[in-house]
């Protein structure tokens, strides 16, 4: 069974080291991997080259659509484990796309790295296997609101959202961009029973001004309702490239 993972700007796997961007770990370092393929679609996705492929319909807001051969890339388990653990890294972030799509794959993965935090990046409405789940240390999980454009009915998962607010290893990371954006993820995290201190709020955004106009409104918001909020440091390092 191989990982299906993106590509890089070099064509290799998106596979590298640097830092945190987002949530609970920001300005960690880590190694990542970048898996492809979702199972839903945010018209403001910044990783589009991971699931709009040519022929691919889903709106998305930069109208691009991406060859697969070129933006895929199929490693082994035990290939994938190798390049990882050569970054010299004592924690993985598992990112997308969505990761959880390719379970079997990755629990062969990550028994080749048994000595490394797991970190995995979920937008919530898949399930870990249980030989990945075991390994897991924190999830990062990050509903989509309906300003991503997703329909409510395959975006928010009662089992799946209900799960994870009862999972102490899971933080919720809410994108929104706009005041009304974050009212409803205010509901979500009261409908699930959320604990607040496990909850982000973070600007949706691929430019440092981006980012900082909106957290002018957001900031406040959060001290109102008790959320901690995210910044995307990567973007302000590195801008919106691949492999950061």
């Amino acid at each position: 069974m191989a990982l299906i993972c993106a590509t890089g700007d070099d064509g290799e796997a998106e596979i590298f080291a640097s830092l945190q961007g987002e949530g609970p770990s920001a300005g960690r370092p880590v190694a990542f991997v970048r898996l492809s393929r979702c199972n839903l679609a945010c018209v403001w996705c910044d990783t589009p080259y991971t699931w709009h492929f040519t022929g691919d319909e889903r709106p998305h807001e930069g109208g691009t659509t991406y060859d697969r051969k070129a933006n895929q890339v199929k490693l082994s388990p035990v290939e994938a484990a190798e390049r990882i653990a050569a970054l010299g890294q004592d924690r993985l972030v598992i990112t997308g796309g969505e990761p959880l799509l390719q379970s079997g794959a990755l629990a062969d993965m990550l028994a080749h790295l048994p000595d490394i935090a797991v970190e995995i990046e979920t937008n919530g409405t898949v399930r870990a296997s249980a030989h990945v789940d075991i390994r897991v240390d924190q999830y990062n999980v990050s509903p989509k609101l309906a300003h991503s454009g997703n329909p409510a009915e395959l975006a928010l998962i009662d089992e799946r959202l209900e799960a994870y607010a009862c999972d102490p290893r899971a933080f919720f990371k809410f994108v929104v961009a706009s005041p009304e954006d974050a009212a409803e993820a205010a509901a979500l995290v009261a409908r699930y029973r959320v604990p607040a201190e496990r909850v982000f709020l973070m600007a949706e955004g691929t430019s440092s001004a981006e980012l900082r106009a909106r957290q002018q409104w957001l900031a406040p918001l959060c001290l109102e309702l008790g959320f901690r909020m995210s910044d995307r440091l990567h973007i302000h390092l590195y801008g919106d490239t691949r492999g950061t």
